[in-house]
Formats: C-alpha cells, sequence, structure tokens
C-alpha cells in the first residue's frame, strides 16, 4: 500500500497539472521528529483558481495558490494545507485544511483510532467504498472502475459487492479531516464545499491506487522514490511554465503558523483500500 500510494500520488499530480495549474513540488527530503521517527517532508503548491465554483472566485484573487506541508511517518501522516496571502490581497479570510491520516490492515473496525485528537470536537463519520461509491462524472474512467477492473500481474479484482467483509488482506486509511474557513456568511458554506472535496479526491486516489496496480507492484521503496522525484520535474515544468512572470518574493511564510487550530467542522473518513500482497505494507 505504501508504495501504491507514493506512485499514486505522483502520476495523479503530473495528470491533473496543466496550463499553470496543479501541484508544484517545493520541497520533498527525508525528515525526523523526535516522536514519529523517520520520515518524508514534502511542501507543494497548489494553482486551482479555474478548478473553483463561481462563488468561490469571487471573494478570491485571480491568482493564488494554497501551500500544503506533509510529514509522512508512515503509518501517520501529517498534512496542512493554508491559503498563500499576497499583500495586494489582505481581505483574504483565514482558511486551513488539517489532515491526519493512520493506516492500519483493518476493516475500519478501530472507532477509537482518533480518540485524543477528537476530544471536545465535533465529528462526523463517513465511509468510503473506493469501488461502490458514485465519483463525480468528470473523474470517470472505465479502465478505473474497479467493478470491472482485474489485474493481470496479481489477478487481484474484481471487486464485488459486499467486497469489504470477504476480501483478505485488507487496508483501512482513516483520516481525520479539520476545516477552518472565518467568514461569516460563508464558513458554513465553504467548509461543507472542501469536505465534499476532499472526500472527492480520497475516493479518486485509492481507486487510482489500486486500477495502477500492475505499474507499481514489481517497484521498491527506492524504486517508487526514483519514480517520484522524476514526476515532480515534469509535473512542476508543467505548472511553472505560466507561472514564471509572477513573482514569488511577497510569498508569505509558514512557519510560524500553528497547524493544530481547532477547525469549526471535522470530517472522519475511513477508506478501505484491497487488496494488496501483504509485502507491501512495508
Amino acid at each position: 500500500y505504501r508504495i501504491g500510494q507514493l506512485y499514486m500520488i505522483s502520476k495523479h499530480s503530473h495528470e491533473q497539472s496543466d496550463r499553470g495549474e496543479g501541484v508544484e513540488v517545493v520541497q520533498n527530503e527525508p525528515y525526523e521528529d523526535p516522536a514519529h521517527g523517520q520520515g518524508q517532508y514534502t511542501e507543494k503548491r497548489v494553482y486551482l483558481n479555474s478548478k473553483l465554483p463561481s462563488w468561490a472566485r469571487a471573494v478570491v484573487p485571480k491568482i493564488f495558490y494554497v501551500t500544503e506541508k506533509a510529514w509522512n511517518y508512515y503509518p501517520y501522516t501529517i498534512t496542512a494545507s493554508f491559503f498563500f496571502l499576497n499583500p495586494q490581497c489582505s481581505f483574504l479570510p483565514k482558511f486551513s485544511i488539517h489532515i491526519e491520516t493512520k493506516y492500519e490492515d483493518n476493516k475500519g473496525c478501530n472507532d477509537n483510532i482518533f480518540d485524543t485528537e477528537l476530544k471536545d470536537q465535533e465529528r462526523e463519520v463517513c465511509f468510503i467504498d473506493i469501488a461502490y461509491d458514485e465519483i463525480p462524472e468528470r473523474y470517470y474512467k472505465e479502465s478505473e472502475d474497479l467493478r470491472y477492473f482485474k489485474s493481470e500481474k496479481t489477478s487481484r479484482g474484481i471487486l464485488q459487492e459486499g467486497w469489504r467483509d470477504t476480501q483478505d488482506p485488507i487496508m483501512c486509511s482513516y483520516k481525520l479531516v479539520s476545516v477552518k474557513f472565518e467568514v461569516w456568511g460563508l464558513q458554513t458554506r465553504v467548509e461543507q464545499f472542501v469536505h465534499k472535496v476532499v472526500r472527492d479526491v480520497l475516493l479518486l486516489g485509492h481507486r487510482q491506487a489500486f486500477a495502477w496496480v500492475d505499474e507499481w507492484i514489481d517497484m521498491t521503496l527506492d524504486d517508487v522514490r526514483d519514480y517520484e522525484r522524476k514526476m515532480h520535474e515534469k509535473t512542476n515544468i508543467k505548472v511553472c511554465h505560466e507561472q514564471q512572470e509572477h513573482s514569488t518574493t511577497n510569498a508569505s511564510s509558514l512557519d510560524d503558523i500553528e497547524i493544530h487550530d481547532k477547525a469549526s467542522v471535522c470530517v472522519f473518513f475511513i477508506v478501505f483500500f484491497t487488496p494488496l500482497p501483504l509485502f507491501s505494507y512495508i
């Protein structure tokens, strides 16, 4: 699963980036944390103005990006995203997304996995089925429909109705997603919209990781890190080509922002991903 996830993120980011919009990788390097040990730190800039709904574009500048910082200590990760605040657009509200992820090889039965983090927070629990949950039409590809997909190399699939109860081994990705947007009159709408987008991304990404299994199943961790580096370079060229005229000298530093702000809305996502060989659990 670890290798498949890294492969999927790199390929997905490249596919979704074009015409100056998408994901630019700023940093991707080893990182060590006193509590979590060895991991990987990644910083990205996500340019997505044209992908916003019309009501959202009305309250943000024409050119902006979201900075995403991620600390991957597999099987535990932290991801934090913030608006890039241009001094000329100081009216922008404080906006943040905070995601904690824990991976366990079970069927989503650990109800207490985020007990400490969820204390005193309102929450909603969402189960995501990568085979049978409805995906937005614009993302649908028949080759990635797990109701019909069968892996040539591993013979995994087709995923039948009720597959979560019968498949073994199985991986579950638990995600605690917190969203904060401080604008009266728009707060609820924006926070609900972001949670819907996050859910769609989780569903699409995990479908693709499974559907692309024949592309990454023979990779080692070193192999996928090399693939990741090459794809980041290609993706940055696609994204940055039309961003060069925009100076980044006014970019705000995010180093001092506290990423554990209590969010207004908290959603607990449980994503099932199966079936993968046990060696990929690493």
